[in-house]
């Protein structure tokens, strides 16, 4: 008897579906600190987001994606103004500060991940997913 063997993990989602889930709730949001990660990205916008991707380097982002040079620390108002949630994939402590003030000041949610090891440097709420922490704020 043949036996023919299926990947069940196959199957699951992966974390960053997880975190398009909860994200995919906004239709208009921005990604500070894209980096070269841009699978979560190119799932929203493929889901109909409007997403405007910054980081403080030039970076190449998916079709249908926004880019902006911007740095949260000192950001530029109008890259966040329509926005509904602004959210940040393994945000460092030093950023979670400047990133509630951006999210507070254009009246946004604020949701992130951290490194894993971080724990969020602002007051926030969590929602544990399949395979890490969404924090989030909401405005």
């Amino acid at each position: 008897m043949a036996y023919r063997m299926i990947s069940i993990t196959a199957m699951k989602p992966t974390p960053s579906e997880t975190l398009v889930d909860e994200l995919a709730a906004y239709d208009v949001l921005v990604e500070v600190g894209i980096g070269r990660r841009v699978d979560v990205a190119r799932a929203l916008v493929a889901r109909g987001a409007r997403l405007t991707a910054t980081d403080i380097y030039p970076r190449d982002v998916p079709t249908k994606v926004e880019f902006a040079l911007d740095d949260i620390t000192d950001p530029d108002g109008s890259i966040y103004a329509d926005c509904e949630a602004i959210y940040a994939l393994n945000c460092p402590p030093e950023l979670h500060r400047p990133a509630r003030d951006l999210a507070r000041w254009v009246g946004a949610d604020l949701l992130f991940t951290t490194l894993g090891g971080d724990g969020p440097a602002v007051p926030v709420s969590r929602k544990t997913l399949r395979d890490e922490t969404l924090f989030y704020r909401r405005s």
